[in-house]
């Protein structure tokens, strides 16, 4: 655990700058807007260690697999998001000398992140030759119009005496990628134009061998600014303004940069791409810098309104809630079906910025309760659109069916580690679970029974085909996997993978029996088929103990030395850091939920007596070394009265990042685990559970805190939920009357 940001409600913020921990600033202060985003890198000049990213939705490169070895079903390619073209660079020279925070004297430096607003700002005093200005930073991507960036400059001359400014703006397509296998660079300029104030540059990702799309983006950036424009030029991979000019002492000099950006997701010919530039700067070209923060305050505002958590009573915990719900909506808000949410958004070039299973299992239900329905059928549309993909995925393998990929981003696994690309298939169960969670919130039944079933029937017959009869036990097993517990690999029967394949049969049969008669013949799926999969389903082994009263996490993993977590000597932890693979594969140790994994996602199916034994089992061998782990253990611990444990994993994920828990935060943030916070506030301390179509809340409120407040969207209403030491209040504030259960009492609700 490092803190090295102040506590504050809205505001990520510092006053210290250590080089040491700038990549972790980075991280901690990355913005983004769905369309695009980017590092809290600086702008200017930084000589010393840095991770400049920006990243543009949906743009990505087929990298070349790194592996000394190939077998049949192996992925083609290893896909990953490409540091974008840099628009935001800038040098900045008072007195012919580049500010350079890795080299000069500075003071009064702040960083701070406005998550009310959505703006990054940052200041400092630097002394240059014996003089001292204050430079401010501003900037943002706008949530009211998604293709601009604009940031603002202010030079406040603290001297006695004149000084020389001078600002040379870039737009640079000599970027690279810190995880490029062979160092290589993805961007070819394909045109270059400059003028006094304006510059733009077209960039096309360099060709591949593997039929994905190559990428354009265009960027066309205006300045308005008190200094006088100087010169425009051009070189191979880069276009720059130059401005200059004298500030008197006690003046301040102020220099805007805004910038367009559109890609070829968008627009079919590099004429278009250049017609939209223009078109879309000149629409931001009649609005001065304080406007276009007055809309983007005023975006943010909206969405704070539908989905802000209100905790009273602990600082630590609003802001980390806040924190998460703002990362979440910067990477995503539903607006373009084509895009997912990477587990680093736009923060860090790790896990290659694909789609993960983590989307459907963690995202879902946030995005259910804080937005319209609209915003996770396009997360169902995003999988149902890349079937093909999934088909073709198991074909790979030599089996039926639909497998979705670990990794993606077109619907072709693209992942490069065996054990993940080959054995972790308990994805495609989530992928049903989706579609499920979707239909029981929101109580429609059209996308299942549609476009959902030719889902459910592609993941249904790879099951079907992926078991196995076992002539000695008489029952169906599914051998080769990695559960969810990635500290385990190659295991047989793991427990939550079998229960997910059986539940995905059982769920595609009673979806079937509500589909018309042409869907089935659509699909031709036949009685027969329907009967294999019954069979499969009610005699699939799932291993359990009857003496621990436990179900096992897979068939050898009783035989482990099972010494506890808190055990092992001081120093160990992180395991990923300290321990040999071999060693982490031979030990106990869980990474994330997994048998409790399959019990969070039907808890209501499982008896009180089950689920204690399970969680006293299994968490103390956990190490929730995958940011996905503390919520799961939260919401579970909440389910069991077990409130102590309920707010320490609480806290682990609301606090994930800004805490840097797992000391890897420096890459970038644990996105799709940020929805682990509202999960363990909202189903964790509030109870929150949709029962045969109604809604249950059994709140409790954490002795830590006065009260916490929120809202969710249920079926057409909106409801607020309120908890504090006098007990608990839930108000329908829209829609039609609904009847709820609260600690287990019928109640209705109407609008006052």
């Amino acid at each position: 655990m490092k803190r090295i940001f102040e506590i504050d409600p809205w505001k990520v913020v510092t006053h210290e700058f250590k080089p040491e921990e700038k990549r972790l600033q980075e991280s901690m202060t990355s913005i983004g807007n769905e369309y695009m985003g980017m590092r809290g890198m600086f702008e200017e000049t930084y000589s010393g260690d840095t991770h400049k990213g920006i990243y543009l939705g949906g743009v990505w490169y087929p990298d070349k697999t790194r592996v000394g070895w190939w077998k049949n079903g192996y992925p083609e390619y290893f896909g990953k998001v490409i540091n974008a073209v840099d628009f935001t660079k800038v040098d900045i020279k008072l007195n012919g000398s580049s500010v350079d925070l890795a080299k000069d004297e500075f003071s009064d430096f702040e960083l701070a992140l406005d998550m009310e607003k959505g703006i990054l700002n940052r200041s400092f005093i630097v002394e240059k030759d014996g003089q001292k200005f204050r430079l401010n930073f501003e900037r943002f991507v706008s949530v009211a119009q998604k293709e601009l960036y604009a940031s603002k400059i202010t030079v406040e001359n603290l001297n006695d005496t004149e000084a020389n400014v001078e600002i040379k703006s870039y737009i640079d397509a000599d970027v690279f990628n810190e995880d490029a296998n062979y160092d290589e660079k993805f961007w070819n300029v394909l045109a270059q134009n400059v003028a006094e104030t304006h510059m733009s540059l077209t960039a096309q990702t360099i060709p591949n061998n593997f039929g994905t799309p190559q990428f354009t983006t265009e960027m066309l950036a205006d300045h308005v600014t008190d200094l006088r424009p100087m010169a425009a030029e051009t070189t191979e991979k880069s276009v720059v303004n130059i401005f200059a000019g004298q500030v008197a002492a006690g003046q301040t000099v102020a220099f805007e940069k805004r910038v367009i950006v559109v890609t070829s997701r968008d627009y079919d010919t590099q004429e278009a791409l250049t017609q939209a530039t223009q078109t879309l700067s000149q629409k931001q070209a009649e609005k001065s810098f304080e406007e276009l923060k007055t809309e983007q305050a005023a975006g943010w505002a909206k969405r704070w309104e539908k989905a802000d958590v209100e905790i009273s009573g602990n600082a630590e915990s609003q802001q980390g809630i806040r924190f998460n719900l703002f990362q979440l909506f910067s990477t995503y808000y539903g607006d373009d079906a084509r895009l997912n949410i990477g587990p680093k958004g736009f923060t860090g070039e790790k896990y290659g910025g694909a789609t993960y299973w983590d989307t459907e299992a963690f995202a879902v239900p946030l995005y259910l309760a804080l937005a319209d329905e609209s915003v996770t059928k396009n997360l169902l549309k995003y999988r149902y659109d890349q079937l093909a993909g999934a088909y073709h995925n198991a074909q790979q393998q030599g089996l039926k069916g639909a497998l979705y990929p670990m990794v993606t981003f077109n619907g072709i696994e693209c992942h490069n580690e065996w054990e993940i690309t080959f054995e972790e298939i308990h994805r495609n169960g989530t992928i049903a679970y989706a579609i499920y969670n979707y239909t029981r919130y929101t109580g429609d039944e059209e996308y299942a029974t549609h476009n959902g079933f030719d889902v459910l029937v592609g993941i249904a017959r790879f099951w079907a085909d992926r078991v196995h009869y076992s002539k000695r036990k008489g029952q169906y097993m599914i051998h080769g996997v990695t559960g969810p517990n990635e500290y385990e690999n190659n295991v047989n029967n793991n427990w939550y993978t079998n229960m997910l394949a059986k539940w995905c049969l059982n769920y595609a049969n009673e979806i079937a029996d509500k589909v018309s008669a042409e869907k089935l013949a659509q699909l031709d799926l036949g009685e027969a088929e329907r009967q294999k999969w019954h069979e499969i389903a009610d005699n699939m082994y799932l291993p359990e103990d009857q003496e621990l009263g436990i179900f096992v996490q897979h068939d050898t993993f009783l035989d482990k030395d099972l010494t506890p977590v808190k055990d092992l000597p001081e120093g160990q932890l992180p395991l990923n850091q300290n321990w040999s693979w071999d060693k982490i594969l031979r030990s106990p140790y869980i990474k994330q939920a997994d048998v409790l994994q399959g019990i969070y996602y039907f808890v209501e199916d499982f008896t009180p007596e089950q689920k204690e034994k399970n969680f006293d089992f299994y968490e103390p061998l956990t190490v929730h070394e995958s940011s996905l782990s503390p919520s799961i253990h939260s919401v579970l611990a909440a389910d069991l009265h077990k409130e102590d444990k309920a707010f320490e994993m609480y806290s682990r994920t609301a606090r994930l990042d800004l805490d840097n828990y797992n000391n890897d935060t420096e890459d970038g943030l644990h996105i799709t685990s940020m929805t682990g916070s509202w999960l363990a506030i909202v189903q964790g301390f509030a109870g929150m559970r949709v029962i045969d179509g109604e809604l249950e809340f059994a709140p409790f409120l954490p002795k830590e805190w006065d009260g916490y407040k929120f809202r969710i969207n249920f079926r057409g209403r909106l409801l607020s939920i309120e908890v504090d030491k006098t007990g608990s209040k839930i108000e329908l504030l829209k829609g039609e009357p609904l009847k709820i259960k609260l600690n287990g009492e019928e109640t209705e609700l109407t609008v006052k």
